[in-house]
């Protein structure tokens, strides 16, 4: 599945696996939230609740399409974290993977925090 993430500054997509936390995500469509950044991540609450999936992880690549169980949020990260080592992308804690960023990453930089933000599928 394919969504479109949207914000004032401009519009991505990403691409889904199927896993639980994706499905969770598609039956919540459209998502309306307010974008939060940390570093070189955007994170923004979602109404879904997901558990944390075995294969879940802590580091990721840029353009990964992350949700963080602790907060309910979808993890967006495009280059370092402020816990990050060296250029990683470290998340908060584990996330559950469900996919990735369609193109570059870094148009992400443009999101500001307080931002409105949009998933829809595409």
């Amino acid at each position: 599945m394919r969504i479109r993430i949207s914000w004032p500054g401009g519009r991505l997509t990403a691409t889904l696996d199927e896993t639980p936390t994706s499905s969770a995500l598609a039956g919540a469509l459209p998502i309306v939230s307010t974008a939060r950044t940390w570093g070189e991540e955007v994170y923004f609450d979602t109404p879904v609740s997901p558990a944390l999936e075995a294969d879940a992880r802590q580091v990721v690549e840029a353009g990964t399409v992350a949700f963080w169980t602790e907060g309910d949020a979808l993890a967006l990260p495009f280059g370092p974290t402020p816990i990050s080592r060296g250029e990683e992308c470290r998340l908060a804690s584990p996330c559950n993977v469900v996919g990735r960023i369609d193109g570059d990453p870094r148009m992400l930089a443009t999101v500001r925090p307080g931002d409105p933000i949009r998933v829809d599928r595409v």
